[in-house]
């Protein structure tokens, strides 16, 4: 019990500086000169998760700036994001498994989970 607050709690911290940090990068993407950043879709697999865990994953996706979930498939454990800038979808998909989905899977673990 006191582990998953732990967690959670370093969650918390990791995701409100993600929130900063994407909000900076978001504005800058928007106001800089040039050409506009390609938006486009990303299916990223997760795993591990219970159905808790999956939504919480899909909400911190959409409050971080620049990426928003649109489906979650557990039968599949897939969710459906748009990206802002689709330049390095794979790169995204490793920072959101890196940031949120590791330690979630820890938090509220499916069904062969911790």
């Amino acid at each position: 019990m006191m582990m998953r607050l732990v967690l959670l709690l370093w969650l918390l911290l990791v995701f409100l500086s993600q929130v900063v940090t994407s909000g900076l990068s978001t504005a800058w993407q928007i106001v800089r000169p040039g050409a506009p950043p390609e938006p486009g879709f990303l299916w990223i697999r997760f795993s591990g998760l219970s159905p808790t865990g999956a939504a919480l994953l899909g909400g911190l996706v959409t409050l971080t700036p620049g990426t928003t979930t649109l489906a979650i498939d557990m039968e599949r454990e897939e969710m459906l994001i748009h990206l802002l800038d689709s330049s390095d979808p794979e790169g995204e998909a490793r920072e959101i498994r890196r940031r949120f989905e590791s330690p979630i899977q820890r938090i509220f673990p499916g069904e062969g989970g911790a």
